[in-house]
């Protein structure tokens, strides 16, 4: 089939980041949207101002006639009544993945893995190349906090993308750029092994054209077998990484911002970076970003001008409330992402105490990385464990927030609830930096927790 003939596009999981990005997408060229999604949220009432239908009751008599083509969320359960009627009639239903990968094929496509970074690093390049001139498209997988979107039009033929691992749904993409910040166990429920999850990843890089681009994170590369290398070479890849290729380098701390210089050793080539983003990680998905605006002929001044004006990304180290006290809310759900949030917190902060409010997110990443997390927020002053957000699972025996808590090394810490949330922080009045921290919807409470910080 061929996206350009449908007409009408029928959304099972609209209100998805990933999801509501394509929703946007179809509803700009002039495309009928319509989508159902089991929560009625922030996102979906935005789709819904944009001229989207939404029902949110899983009934077949909300599906509507004359539908050309479905695109489902993998959240979204076998049993769900809408999905199952939509697989007995004669309409073509896809994963969100195809038709994104559908749309790469069609595209110069730079796509953006990895287990941690996607998406600060795809919507950082988006921003940069869109403000470089180059009328990039993007379907990103968080909302800028300046356009308020996670979908940008563009005018060219250049597509920034985030290649999702979850369910191996980036091997539906053919990108000539290919981006891989990490490759740290994640997903082990889909996986099983982490070897699997690095065949994947092969299987990914094999799906890029030829003649094209592979860029990798610290390191990736050593990950990589000699073979896996050498079969990339033969087909004309060129394949090239941080610290030998191109590089960061002086990073320093400076009014709350992060200045480093970057290098290209192709170029012999350096420049002075300052950058809104916090964190060491956000020094190393700015310098992926250079990268791909350096392989495509972008002058590296061009590049680095966007930096001070990007805003950020909604819940990526978002400061939500800066005021007698402060309020930053981050997404971070593995081991290795929570840590870099703790580090870099408590270096903007160092003379702080700091609060961490964690929710876990999923059981099976609950039990895969109990010990990680209780390791990694031991980092913080005080901890308020929340329940596990089950998302789209069903509950494991003997998988719950007590986990973490048990193995915590630090004295203040409590397990809470959505009752006692509040009262919990209240309580710890000494605590200058209060910080969300989960792939859930904590920022729910923000509100809340903003009356009493205030």
């Amino acid at each position: 089939m061929k996206l350009r003939d449908c007409k009408r596009i029928y959304f099972l999981g609209i209100g998805g980041i990933g999801m509501s990005a394509l929703a946007r997408y179809f509803n700009d060229i002039g495309v009928k949207v319509q989508g159902y999604d089991l929560v009625n949220s922030a996102l979906t009432q935005q789709l819904e101002i944009e001229g989207i239908s939404i029902n949110y009751t899983d009934d077949i008599s909300e599906i509507p006639d004359d539908i050309d083509l479905v695109v489902m969320t993998p959240a979204i359960p076998e049993d769900n009544n809408q999905l199952s009627y939509l697989r007995t009639q004669n309409i073509p239903v896809k994963k969100r993945a195809e038709v994104l990968g559908m749309l790469s094929r069609e595209r110069k496509t730079i796509a953006i893995a990895g287990t941690h970074g996607k998406t600060t690093t795809s919507c950082l390049l988006a921003h940069m190349l869109t403000q470089a001139g180059l009328g990039v498209s993007a379907f990103l997988g968080g909302v800028l906090v300046e356009e308020k979107t996670n979908y940008i039009k563009g005018s060219s033929d250049i597509v920034v993308l985030e290649a999702d691992e979850y369910d191996r749904s980036f091997l539906h993409l053919s990108p000539q750029i290919l981006v891989i910040i990490s490759m740290d166990a994640d997903h082990l429920d889909i996986y099983g092994e982490v070897e699997q999850m690095y065949l994947a990843y092969r299987q990914l890089t094999e799906k890029i054209l030829e003649g094209g681009t592979l860029i990798l994170g610290p390191n990736v590369y050593e990950l990589m077998s000699a073979e896996w290398i050498s079969d990339l070479n033969e087909k004309g890849i060129t394949v090239r990484r941080i610290h030998i290729e191109f590089d960061y380098e002086s990073v320093v701390v400076k009014d709350h911002r992060f200045q480093f210089d970057f290098k290209t050793n192709s170029q012999k080539s350096l420049v002075s970076v300052d950058s809104n983003l916090p964190g060491l990680h956000n020094v190393i998905n700015t310098t992926l970003a250079l990268e791909v605006g350096n392989n495509l002929d972008v002058s590296l001044s061009d590049l680095t001008k966007p930096l001070t004006s990007f805003k950020g990304i909604q819940r990526r180290f978002e400061t939500v409330f800066d005021k007698r006290r402060i309020l930053v809310d981050d997404y971070a759900h593995h081991p290795e992402e929570v840590s870099y949030a703790v580090k870099t917190i408590k270096q903007l902060y160092p003379n702080d105490k700091v609060l961490g409010i964690f929710q876990p997110h999923l059981y099976s990443r609950t039990n895969d990385f109990y010990r990680g997390f209780a390791y990694e927020l031991s980092g913080l002053d005080g901890v308020l464990l929340m329940p596990i957000y089950p998302a789209r699972e069903k509950p494991m025996d003997g998988v719950e927030s007590e986990l973490i808590y048990n193995l915590m090394t630090i004295d203040d810490k409590e397990l809470v609830n959505e009752a006692s949330l509040i009262d919990a922080i209240k309580i710890r009045s000494d605590y200058k930096v209060i910080m969300t921290i989960g792939a859930a919807d904590l920022e729910k409470y923000h509100t809340d927790i903003i009356e009493v910080i205030n």
